[in-house]
C-alpha cells in the first residue's frame, strides 16, 4: 500500500489501512494548515516511516491505528535505541521524536489514537547552535569572485545579484530563488527600493534593497537571454527553467575553494553575514527580527552570541576603563 500522496514515488509507509488514511490526512495538515514547505513535510514522513518500519519489525505486523494506541514508553525508547544503533546524530534523534509528537499529537486531536506514552519520553537537550557568518571582506570578495567562475556573461552577472541579494537583504536562498521578475517593478517605486519577500509559513515581509543590489538585479535581468514576464522566476538556469539551489550550493563549494573559505561559508551564511555585520554596527533586535523573518526574537537573539568577539573588540578599543583595567 502507499500513502505518501504527497510524494508518492519517494516514501512507503508500513501500515494498516486504516492507518495509512489517517497517515494521509496528517501530511495534507501540515502543508494545509501548518503551512509546513515540502523540504519540511517530506523530513516528517521519512521520520514517520522509519518509525513504521521499526514498529513492523517490533510488534510482528503491519501497525495499525489499535497497535499505536496500545504503544508503551519501552516501545518509543526501543525506537530511540534501535535509531542510535544505526548511528542516528544526536539532532536527527530530537527531530524523530519531535516528528512522533506532532504526528500523535494530531492524531488524537483527530480522535484516531490517544497515547500519552509518546509525551513521557525526554531526548537530550541540544546545545543553541550560533550562526556561522563570513567576515565582511570574505562575504564581499565570495560575491566579487562569484562571476568569475561562469563562463557565461549572463550566468555570471546572475550569481553577483544573487550572491548580493542573500547578502545585502538577508534572503533565505529559497526565498530569493521564489522570487518573480515582477518584483523588479517595486524597485525605485514610491516606497523606495523593496522587495516583497514569501517566508516560512507563506509569511510576507518587505526588506529594503540597496542600490548595488538593485542594480545587480537589473543588470542581470538586462543580460539574461529568458524572458521575463511578471511570473517568470526572477533567477533562471541555463534553460530557462527556475534556477535550482543545488547549482547555487555547488558555486558556494567552488568558491570556497577559489578563497579559502571554511566549509560553513553556505549561501545561507550569506544570510548569517547579513544579520551578524547590521548587529557589529548597530543595528537593534527587533528590526533585524523584522528583516530576517523571524517568528521569534529568541532566534534573532543567537546573532548576539554570534557578534560577542567583536563587541569585546570595540569594547577594549574604545572604553577608557578597558585599557587601564589591563
Amino acid at each position: 500500500m502507499d500513502a505518501a500522496t504527497l510524494n508518492p514515488a519517494a516514501i512507503h509507509f508500513s501500515a494498516r489501512p486504516d492507518l495509512a488514511a489517517a497517515i494521509d490526512a496528517w501530511r495534507t495538515w501540515l502543508t494545509a494548515e501548518r503551512r509546513a514547505s515540502r523540504h519540511t513535510a517530506d523530513a516528517y514522513a521519512r521520520d514517520f516511516a522509519a518509525f513504521l518500519g521499526f514498529l513492523t519489525t517490533h510488534i510482528g505486523a503491519e501497525p495499525s491505528l489499535a497497535s499505536l494506541r496500545d504503544l508503551k514508553a519501552s516501545d518509543f525508547r526501543s525506537y530511540l535505541a534501535h535509531r542510535a544503533n544505526d548511528g542516528l546524530s544526536r539532532a536527527s534523534m530530537a527531530r524523530a521524536m519531535s516528528t512522533l509528537r506532532n504526528a500523535f499529537r494530531f492524531l488524537d486531536r483527530a480522535g484516531h489514537v490517544h497515547n500519552p506514552a509518546v509525551g513521557t519520553i525526554k531526548t537530550a537537550r541540544l546545545p543553541k547552535s550560533v550562526p556561522k557568518a563570513l567576515t565582511a571582506d570574505d562575504a564581499l570578495a565570495a560575491v566579487r569572485e562569484a562571476s568569475a567562475l561562469q563562463e557565461e556573461p549572463w550566468m555570471a552577472s546572475r550569481d553577483t545579484a544573487l550572491l548580493l541579494l542573500l547578502y545585502g537583504c538577508g534572503l533565505r536562498l529559497g526565498e530569493a530563488l521564489g522570487l518573480t521578475c515582477g518584483v523588479l517593478s517595486t524597485l525605485g517605486g514610491r516606497a523606495g527600493d523593496t522587495l516583497r519577500v514569501v517566508g516560512k509559513g507563506n509569511k510576507e515581509r518587505i526588506v529594503p534593497v540597496l542600490p548595488i543590489v538593485r542594480d545587480a538585479l537589473v543588470d542581470y535581468r538586462a543580460q539574461c537571454p529568458f524572458a521575463g514576464e511578471e511570473e517568470a522566476p526572477l533567477f533562471v538556469g541555463a534553460r530557462g527553467k527556475q534556477l535550482n539551489p543545488g547549482v547555487v550550493q555547488r558555486q558556494m563549494r567552488r568558491l570556497r575553494a577559489l578563497l579559502g573559505l571554511a566549509d560553513s561559508a553556505t549561501p545561507h551564511a550569506l544570510r548569517h553575514s547579513f544579520a551578524t555585520h547590521l548587529l557589529a554596527k548597530g543595528g537593534d533586535l527587533r528590526t533585524i527580527q523584522e528583516l530576517l523573518g523571524h517568528a521569534s526574537l529568541s532566534t534573532t537573539q543567537r546573532y548576539t552570541a554570534v557578534d560577542l568577539g567583536g563587541l569585546s573588540r570595540v569594547y577594549d578599543a574604545a572604553h577608557p576603563r578597558a585599557r587601564v583595567a589591563k
